[in-house]
């Protein structure tokens, strides 16, 4: 296969996950969340509450309100991300006016809110894997982050004050702080899918026994393991460190690995957003 077929395979293959992902996220909203007066973070939120007063489609807020985040977007981040993001928001505002009208599947305001937010984070873990967004105040927060201290996140979260805050005036205390729990939830969901079940975990350990830990980690948990060369700052003595990345499921074989071989290692062992490379998924570092 010709790689320009395979870059046509993969852009349609993103194509489709971005529609999914802005189906699924559309059931969360319409479903769930908009029938029990619950909102999301970001310029979705702001659209459901402009519509909750004007009695304007979700959608068209939607829409009208990312345009020119996006228009800066091309200019700041790219063509592609804009273009992916323009797909998603779309197809998001179009599915947002065909759900609409049906009735929503409970009543129970604390369903509503957790499995609305799961399936509305399934949506937009979707479409921000790949390569797509829903929300304009990102675009934003990534421009403001090159010139502030603040970082995206924190950016984003300060946006989402400002929008809980006005929900409390225009749907209640209770709607605002089921607002928030969904906003919680589903961000757990779209860390799941971006990241996956088998969260991945980095791990360096400082040991005499180098040899011994990292065969054992070899044939016990069929994972890679790279050899790096460092020294004590305060004995000046050479020291093996060894470098891995196991999932956090792998995190309680490792430990007693390492207790086997050798008590007095050193270990650290931290998050990894994403793996990429080696010929496996097993073996990963080589």
């Amino acid at each position: 296969m010709t790689n320009k077929k395979k870059h046509v395979i993969r852009v349609i293959k993103k194509y489709i996950l971005l529609f999914l992902g802005s189906l699924i996220a559309a059931v969360g909203l319409e479903i769930f969340l908009v029938p029990n007066n619950i909102i999301d973070g970001g310029i979705v939120g702001i659209s459901i509450i402009a519509s909750y007063l004007s009695k304007i489609p979700i959608g068209a807020f939607t829409f009208v309100l990312n345009l020119p985040f996006l228009i800066i977007g091309y200019k700041q981040i790219g063509k592609t991300f804009v273009l992916s993001s323009l797909f998603s928001i779309t197809t998001f505002s179009i599915f947002t006016e065909i759900f609409h009208p049906i009735p929503g599947l409970t009543k129970d305001v604390l369903l509503a809110a957790v499995f609305g937010g799961i399936i509305l984070g399934i949506g937009v873990g979707l479409i921000l894997r790949y390569g797509g967004s829903l929300d304009g105040s990102e675009i934003i927060a990534i421009i403001l982050n090159k010139g502030t201290l603040f970082s995206v996140g924190q950016i984003v979260m300060f946006f989402n004050i400002i929008i809980f805050t006005l929900a409390t005036f225009v749907l209640g205390w209770d709607r605002a702080l089921y607002s928030m729990l969904a906003y919680f939830v589903a961000h757990k969901a779209i860390d799941v899918v971006i990241e996956g079940f088998d969260e991945a975990k980095a791990v360096f350990i400082i040991t005499d026994h180098g040899d011994e830990i990292a065969d054992a980690i070899v044939a016990r948990l069929g994972r890679g393991v790279t050899y790096l060369e460092g020294q004590g700052g305060f004995s000046k003595d050479r020291k093996t460190i060894l470098y891995s990345v196991v999932t956090r499921l792998e995190i309680s074989k490792l430990r007693s690995i390492i207790n086997d071989k050798d008590e007095n290692a050193f270990v650290t062992i931290n998050d990894v957003s994403d793996v990429m490379g080696g010929s496996n998924q097993k073996r990963a570092i080589h």
